[in-house]
């Protein structure tokens, strides 16, 4: 099993920036790839980027293109996620998760085999 750990949520004004972590431990980190999806409150859980295993492939939801980058680093066992010009619609919690294996860059929640416990970005307006 992986587990991990989000951290670096906040609450921000428009227009500022936050860089979210995600530390992995356990088994094998995810070959097939991590990703960042966020849920505000009564919406579903939606994608937001995704990285593959080298980083040398991401992929964004249109609506945070341009302004969020999701960088890794295996020999740390982190993914990050860097925010800037965040919006009071980008409110939310932000969950980590990964794949054990497959094409990277996948948009739906049941393409992924484990998860974060999230954390809470808050952007004022």
């Amino acid at each position: 099993q992986v587990q991990l750990v989000e951290s670096g949520g906040g609450l921000v004004r428009a227009g500022g920036s936050l860089r979210l972590s995600c530390a992995a431990s356990g088994r094998t980190f995810a070959s097939g790839g991590m990703g960042w999806f966020r849920q505000a409150p009564g919406k579903e859980r939606e994608f937001v980027a995704a990285i593959s295993w080298t980083g040398g492939s991401t992929y964004y939801a249109d609506s945070v293109k341009g302004r969020f980058t999701i960088s890794r680093d295996n020999a740390k066992n982190t993914v990050f996620l860097q925010m800037n010009s965040l919006k009071p619609e980008d409110t939310a919690v932000y969950y980590c998760t990964g794949r054990y294996l497959g094409v990277a860059g996948r948009t739906r929640t049941d393409e992924y085999n484990y998860w974060g416990q999230g954390t809470q970005v808050t952007v004022s307006s």
